[in-house]
Order: structure tokens, then C-alpha cells, then sequence
């Protein structure tokens, strides 16, 4: 029993570690997103995205990587556009570069893996994202089948309001606009991701007490099968793209190459079992068949290489990534630790009424 209750508190102790370490990047991230939600047109995105020629698909994927949507959010915002004009090349390129990265995870990158992991990880959500909506534009037009018929809004399962609650009248003046944006980033979209994040907190603590180097080193070794282990859990595993670093991160300390991290931290937010039956009836069964093998495939190239670049700059794929040199349990980590859980608490509790 004694050694239970030590274990489960190393384990809070590691996930509390992890905390400190990603909280001010977190809140920065959310701060970010609210600021986007608040000067972004909502229709700015379906305004560029008409057509299904190559140029709706980039700026699909460029438009998708900033923006803050939850994983559940993409699938009816995808489903607007589509009902508005886009090709099922750009919804596909939006549905992946959307969930794959956002600002926020760009800022828990910065804080939890390396400078060249936080700037490698959009670029290949980015082109992962250009590949799959040409290869599913050019799967459809071989069979006849891509037209521009109206698609009805998929059903989902999410509770938030960043999914699923009806428009509030457009705000006026900065002070309305900033207002509408924080509420979103510290509300909706907090409500949404922050549960996740901190169970990815929670099992990146797990990983770290119970995952030894010695494990890794026997049967993670090998690069391949690394990367094709991580692609055979991520792909129907619900995390997004916040909640995957720290996991990401704690793999990678204990002896994992960057290759699979990227595989893991690309393929799982992308792909979940859930997702893929709404988005295959958003886009059509071939073309989520194309979407998903997109995906794979370009994930496992992109880990590849990533390994060799990795190399090529005299970084050990074993040791890439070391625990962080930053200053432990300064006052920023903690107030910046406190605050955070103190709003996802908030932000998850029941709500009786809406005050406007």
C-alpha cells in the first residue's frame, strides 16, 4: 500500500513538474487565440476557401495552422465551408492542419520540446495538409464525383461552445471585439481542450515514473517500428494537438527519436476513431480512405525525416531532447500554474445559465 501511495505521489509531482513548465506558454497560447478569434472575420476563412483548385487547398492549410479550433470544432466549421462553396480538397486540408497544430500548441511546443520540433511540427501539419486535399481533389475528379452540393452540418458529440452554440450578435468597438475573443479562448475553447491537457499532463507524469530508459532502449530502439508503433496508437486515439505535447515530451526524455514524437504529435490529432465516421460522411468514404492514408504515410516520411536531419546536425536521436535548464518553481510557473487550473475549473463546470 505504501508503495502505492508513492508512486502516485511521484506522479503528481512529475505531472506538477510538467505544469509549471507549460502553463505561461499555455495561458500565452490561449491569450493569442483569443486575440485571433476577436479581429478574424468569422467569415474570413470560407471567403478564400471557394473552389477546388490547388490555390483554396494552400490556403486551406496555411489558414488551418494558426487557427485555435478544437478537434471537435473543425468537424461543423469544416462542414460550414463546404456548405458554402469549398471543394472537399480544401475542407480535407483544413480538417487536418487545424487540429494537427494551432497557436497554442505552437506556444506548449516552445516550452516542452526543442526550437527546432516547435518550428518542424507546423510545416509538416502544413504540407501533410496540402498533400492529403490535392490527393483527395484529384481522387474525386478521377471518378466524376466532386461537385459542389451543399453538405449537411455532421452530427458530433461536443458540448462546448466553441462547437456548437448558436452566433451572439457581432460586437462593436475593440473593447466588444477583445471581450468576445477572451471569452471564447478563456471559456469555450478552454472548456474544450483544458480537459485533455491536463490528462495529457497526467500521463506524461505516468510516462515519467513508470517508463524507464531501459524499456525504451529494448523495445523502442528501433526507428521504424518506433514510428509504426506511435502511428498504431495515435491514429484512432482522441488527443489534440495541446494534450500531445507533453506526452510527446516525455517520451522523447526517455530515450524516443524525434521521428516518432513527430508521428505521434502529427497522426493523433488528426485522426481519432470518433472523427473519422463524421468526417467520412462530410467528404465521402474515399476520401477519407485518402485522407487517413495521408496521413500515415506522410507522418512516417516526415519521422523519417526528421531522424536524419537530426543526425545531420550531430544530434543524438536518444538524447534530443533533455529536461529543461529553465528555472524550477519560479513565481511566474506557479501563479501561471494556479491561474490555469483555477480557469479550466471554472470553465468546466456546469454552467445553469449564460449572463450577457
Amino acid at each position: 500500500m505504501q508503495s502505492v501511495l508513492e508512486s502516485l505521489i511521484a506522479v503528481l509531482q512529475a505531472s506538477w513538474n510538467v505544469l509549471l513548465e507549460s502553463a505561461p506558454f499555455v495561458l500565452l497560447g490561449f491569450f493569442v487565440a483569443g486575440l485571433l478569434k476577436a479581429f478574424l472575420p468569422d467569415d474570413f476563412v470560407a471567403r478564400h476557401l471557394g473552389g477546388t483548385g490547388t490555390a483554396s487547398i494552400v490556403k486551406a492549410a496555411a489558414m488551418g495552422v494558426p487557427i485555435p479550433l478544437c478537434s471537435c470544432g473543425v468537424l461543423p466549421a469544416a462542414a460550414g465551408l463546404k456548405k458554402q462553396g469549398a471543394g472537399k480538397g480544401a475542407v480535407t486540408s483544413f480538417l487536418i492542419s487545424t487540429p494537427e497544430t494551432g497557436i497554442d500548441s505552437i506556444a506548449v511546443s516552445w516550452a516542452l520540446l526543442d526550437p527546432l520540433m516547435t518550428l518542424i511540427r507546423p510545416v509538416v501539419a502544413f504540407f501533410t495538409a496540402v498533400a492529403a486535399g490535392i490527393a483527395v481533389s484529384f481522387s474525386e475528379k478521377r471518378t466524376g464525383s466532386e461537385t459542389p452540393e451543399a453538405a449537411a452540418e455532421p452530427q458530433t458529440s461536443c458540448t462546448s461552445g466553441c462547437c456548437c452554440s448558436s452566433k451572439p450578435p457581432e460586437p462593436e468597438g475593440l473593447a466588444g471585439k477583445l471581450h468576445k475573443g477572451m471569452r471564447f479562448a478563456f471559456g469555450d475553447l478552454l472548456k474544450d481542450i483544458g480537459g485533455w491537457l491536463f490528462f495529457g499532463i497526467l500521463l506524461a507524469g505516468m510516462i515519467s515514473v513508470f517508463l524507464s530508459p531501459e524499456i525504451v532502449s529494448r523495445y523502442l530502439s528501433n526507428q521504424y517500428l518506433s514510428m509504426l508503433l506511435m502511428l498504431a496508437i495515435s491514429v484512432p486515439l482522441y488527443v489534440c494537438a495541446t494534450a500531445s505535447t507533453p506526452i510527446a515530451a516525455a517520451l522523447a526524455l526517455k530515450g524516443i527519436s524525434p521521428g516518432a514524437a513527430l508521428v505521434f504529435l502529427l497522426a493523433g490529432p488528426a485522426t481519432n476513431a470518433a472523427a473519422i465516421t463524421v468526417i467520412a460522411k462530410l467528404i465521402g468514404r474515399r476520401a477519407t480512405v485518402v485522407y487517413v492514408s495521408v496521413i500515415v504515410v506522410m507522418s512516417f516520411l516526415a519521422g523519417i525525416a526528421v531522424n536524419m536531419l537530426y543526425a545531420s546536425l550531430g544530434i543524438g536521436v536518444t538524447g534530443w531532447l533533455t529536461a529543461s535548464a529553465r528555472e524550477e518553481g519560479g513565481w511566474l510557473a506557479i501563479l501561471s500554474a494556479l491561474v490555469l487550473v483555477v480557469l479550466v475549473g471554472r470553465a468546466m463546470l456546469p454552467q445553469k445559465g449564460h449572463v450577457h
